[in-house]
């Protein structure tokens, strides 16, 4: 079944005359900066609370009008109704050409114009401010719903909103709205994105092995700030470009965080002025690449063909693929984490960690041991009660060090010959912690460049930034630190007797 968005209601031939806004102009003289997701991304105006004091009271309404009257450049009539919108409310009346007519019936017309000439930015902000629907929205949340995925949407710690039973379309959609606040073009993308997960769990159900929630705020997190590192970008900007790719590069992009294969995402120019492309490439088959995104309102041109490997440009890529490599394995910790995703078995391997120890405490947060006597290593309700206690942690990549330091604790209960009971709590984040400053103190981190380089939750971030196996991997860390932590057991010669190696 073809699920249906409000991305799709527009025609595809030309539309009729305006009712009310003058007929916009070609594309071309659409400004790249839509007034979309939050306020200061419009050119003209700025959101409540952004004006330096008294620039609300000089701006007159007539003159607004005015402008509106004689403006055809779509974003400037775009700036204005938005403006209207937000200081004098959908049923503002205003005369337009002498005919009157109210914020709302112009919002429709501009929601249907920005559709007409593909401006999804511009699209989705007007859908939020009209707080449309998508049509099938309660239908892809059942879907996900129906297979044990958890929803939830909005970003954490404070606006997060979670989604355990379906619910009315209305409800539904009213939940998001909350969640989203005055970001209303986010809002638009959330519905958007759970057509997309509900789309994909039904025809690839293997991109959810091993997650139990999805967290959509925090997977808008991590899109944008691909784009951020990707175009070298404040994330404002890159919010703003990832809110004006079509559904089709907004979906395969998801489709490749989904994935959990390694990609980059590459910016190409042509030979038309302020042209810029973006690719996604999944490292691990070459040069082959899918085009998602097309940032530039000008004609597309063909990209001219890579030069020999001596050209500049190709040296300055092999520049960009080593410096993209550096930060590989933090952007993997936050997209893992963003996804909720962990290793197979992980949850009747904590449910193992529990039998030995009194609980485990993560961030001030208890798992007790007496969840063990309640349930069982494989039951769903373990898995949320566990998965409830890491999603406390707000970021991301923290978040999956936690996971890992869970992991290293699951190896002591896979050696047979070892009956470990440890009569405590287990402090999960000091492990991490700990594991932190043995890695600071080994590689000799000057002091200053460990202060600058602080990232989540005081963990620096070259360890963020560390793979998890070698001999200097994070696991590796992890281990000595759960050796200095906990009271292992040593043999005569005061070496620890255990299988963690």
């Amino acid at each position: 079944m073809r699920m249906v968005s409000f991305l799709d209601d527009f025609p595809a031939r030309p539309m009729s005359p305006s009712l009310h806004l003058k007929g916009s102009l070609h594309p071309l003289h659409y400004s790249h900066h839509a007034p979309s997701s939050s306020p200061q991304l419009s050119h003209f105006f700025h959101g409540p609370g952004s004006y330096p004091p008294g620039k609300q009271e000089r701006i007159n309404i007539d003159d607004l009008v005015d402008q509106l009257n004689n403006t055809e450049v779509l974003h400037e009539q775009a700036d204005i109704i938005h403006y209207l919108y937000l200081h004098r409310g959908p049923n503002f009346e205003i005369k337009i050409d002498e005919k009157p007519c109210c914020i709302k019936e112009l919002l429709v017309e501009l929601y249907e114009k920005a559709g007409h000439w593909k401006h999804w930015g511009l699209v989705r902000h007007t859908a939020g401010m009209l707080r449309k629907r998508v049509e099938e929205l309660a239908l892809a949340a059942t879907d996900l719903l129906v297979r044990q995925k958890q929803l939830s949407v909005g970003l954490p710690p404070d606006r997060e909103r979670v989604i355990m039973r379906p619910l009315p379309p209305d409800d539904l959609a009213s939940i998001i709205f909350d969640a989203c606040g005055e970001d209303l073009s986010t809002a638009s993308l959330t519905q958007e994105l759970l057509i997309y997960l509900a789309m994909f769990i039904r025809t690839e159900p293997k991109l959810f092995n091993e997650m139990l929630r999805l967290r959509v705020g925090l997977i808008i997190q991590v899109m944008a700030s691909e784009l951020a590192r990707t175009l070298k970008c404040t994330g404002d900007e890159a919010s703003e470009h990832l809110l004006n790719l079509s559904p089709y590069e907004m979906k395969t992009l998801l489709h490749h965080i989904l994935s959990g294969k390694e990609f980059v995402i590459n910016t190409e120019h042509t030979n038309v002025e302020d042209e810029c492309r973006l690719s996604v490439t999944t490292k691990n088959v070459g040069d082959e690449a899918t085009e998602f995104a097309k940032l530039s309102r000008k004609p597309h041109l063909k990209m001219q063909k890579s030069m020999p490997h001596l050209d500049p440009h190709s040296l300055e890529k092999e520049d960009n693929v080593e410096s993209d490599r550096q930060g590989q394995w933090l952007r993997r910790r936050r997209l893992d984490g963003a996804l909720n995703r962990v290793p197979v078995g992980f949850y009747p391997r904590v449910w193992k960690v529990l039998k030995m120890c009194h609980g485990l405490v993560i961030e001030g947060h208890h798992i007790l041991h007496s969840l063990t006597r309640e349930m069982t290593p494989g039951e769903f309700k373990f898995a949320l009660h566990v998965e409830m206690v890491l999603n406390k942690i707000p970021q991301p990549e923290y978040r999956q060090l936690m996971v890992e330091a869970l992991m290293i604790l699951t190896m002591m209960t896979e050696n047979e010959n070892s009956k470990l009971y440890f009569n405590q709590l287990i402090q999960v984040d000091k492990i991490v912690h700990v594991a932190n400053g043995i890695f600071i103190k080994e590689q000799n981190i000057p002091d200053d460049i460990v202060e600058a380089s602080k990232g989540a939750a005081g963990i620096c971030l070259h360890f963020y930034d560390t793979a998890p196996s070698g001999r200097y991997g994070t696991m590796s860390y992890l281990c000595r630190a759960l050796a200095a932590i906990l009271p292992l057991p040593t043999d005569v010669d005061a070496n620890l007797d255990c299988s963690l190696s």
